[in-house]
């Protein structure tokens, strides 16, 4: 035989396993329809509204650990393109060191994103969550004191229908009794069964006070805490998923700072590499006409036809200074003068065209979508005349004012300039 656990006697386990073959028959009885049961609409509605946001809040727990195991993969698997990519760019490269701490920030941002939705989302959950045991452990222990309850109130019930008919025995003693006993004996034998009876019916009354007792305390704190349970679940959902869109807010746009950062740094590992030269453009009017070889006329003294008619001149190289290139006199065809032209031809926003900070217009080398009313959409490609702000103090670092080229050539309106950033376009 198995000994019995330390801590557990025979009389403990004894009643634990008379309570469970008591609730047994009283549950047989209530199905059978031989004994009532005492029902609690109200409870058993928040009962329902219980399992329903235990069933969310496991799913949602679930699939916030699912996003951020996600989270966890998609920085190791770029932690492991960027190293894939130190491997390959070769130390003389330029801008190694720059591509280095690139790969650095970048995982920080990983490292950061992924410990805050654990700070701030994974945990709360948790601990929203680990209320719900305790209180699923409660409503059923609520309901084995109810069926307490029940068996405790038939059983005083049935003593109550009962007394009356032990009275009526016990006035009307059997014939057998009144023969073999004596008469002073009849009057112990009726108050020992009468003394009986009433020690029974206390000791249900008693059980029966008892089971209520422990039922109502029960239930008193159920229904306190359920509503209020239930209650808390949308203060938690709202705060959780606004968490989660902040921080993917946040990460998405550091990141997109990052990468911008990373094309702008290969633009220039391919328009400038570490062992090429920057190519100048040379300017006319240091070197003259010295790169045009001049055309020198043939000799008709020399031709078998005859003689060069008298009319006829030797050809004479263009002068730079008086001449102007061809694809310059198609600019200047469609663009004003800005150094002979006055302030009244083209009005005050006119004459700021072309007079920028830079003293350069510039040309677009990527597409850039405005994000807001006081920017300028970019085309690659696109000329942009660069314009001075009216106030300094508005220029951001890294930003420029201006107006399309073709806008302000078609139209002769600063309405459409912007500002746009200055990593997105080329001098010229």
């Amino acid at each position: 035989m198995a000994e019995i656990g330390k801590g557990v006697n025979a009389g403990k386990l004894a009643s634990n396993v008379q309570k469970r073959i008591t609730r047994a028959q009283e549950k047989m009885m209530q199905k059978l329809g031989k004994a009532d049961e005492t029902k609690d609409t109200a409870f058993e509605e928040e009962v329902t509204n219980f399992n329903k946001q235990m069933l969310e809040g496991t799913k949602l727990q679930r699939d916030l650990k699912t996003y951020l195991a996600a989270v966890k993969t998609m920085h190791e698997c770029s932690k492991r393109l960027q190293d894939c990519l130190a491997d390959m760019y070769e130390p003389d490269w330029f801008g190694k060191e720059e591509m280095d701490a690139l790969a650095e920030d970048t995982d920080v941002l990983w490292t950061d994103f992924h410990q805050k939705l654990v700070d701030s989302a994974v945990i709360n959950m948790d601990n929203y969550m680990a209320q719900f045991p305790d209180i699923k452990a409660r409503i059923a222990k609520r309901e084995r004191k109810l069926v307490d309850f029940d068996s405790a109130r038939h059983h005083f019930a049935s003593i109550q229908k009962s007394k009356k008919k032990d009275e009526a025995k016990i006035a009307k003693p059997l014939a057998l009794m009144e023969k073999a006993a004596p008469g002073w004996a009849q009057g112990i034998i009726t108050a020992h069964q009468i003394a009986q009876t009433n020690l029974t019916r206390n000791q249900a009354e008693e059980d029966l006070g008892r089971a209520q007792k422990v039922f109502e305390e029960i239930n008193y704190d159920l229904q306190e805490e359920l509503p209020a349970l239930w209650n808390s679940r949308i203060g938690l959902y709202v705060t959780t998923f606004q968490s989660v869109a902040g921080l993917e807010e946040k990460f998405h746009r550091d990141m997109g700072k990052q990468t911008l950062t990373a094309d702008t740094q290969w633009d220039s590992d391919e328009e400038a590499p570490a062992d090429a030269q920057t190519y100048e453009q040379p300017s006319w009017e240091d070197q003259g006409s010295s790169y045009v070889k001049p055309y020198e006329a043939p000799s008709w003294d020399d031709d078998d036809g005859g003689g060069a008619p008298a009319a006829v001149q030797p050809y004479e190289a263009p002068g730079w200074e008086d001449h102007t290139p061809a694809a310059q006199a198609e600019t200047e065809a469609g663009q004003p003068d800005w150094d002979n032209e006055e302030e009244g031809d083209w009005g005050e926003e006119g004459a700021q065209v072309g007079q920028g900070s830079s003293g350069l217009d510039v040309k677009a080398l990527h597409d850039y979508a405005a994000t807001d009313s006081d920017e300028l959409d970019l085309k690659s490609g696109d000329i942009v005349l660069v314009l001075p702000f009216d106030n300094p103090d508005e220029q951001d670092d890294g930003w420029l004012l201006g107006v399309k080229e073709s806008n302000w050539l078609q139209n002769k309106d600063l309405t459409a300039k912007g500002v746009f950033p200055e990593n997105f376009t080329q001098r010229l």
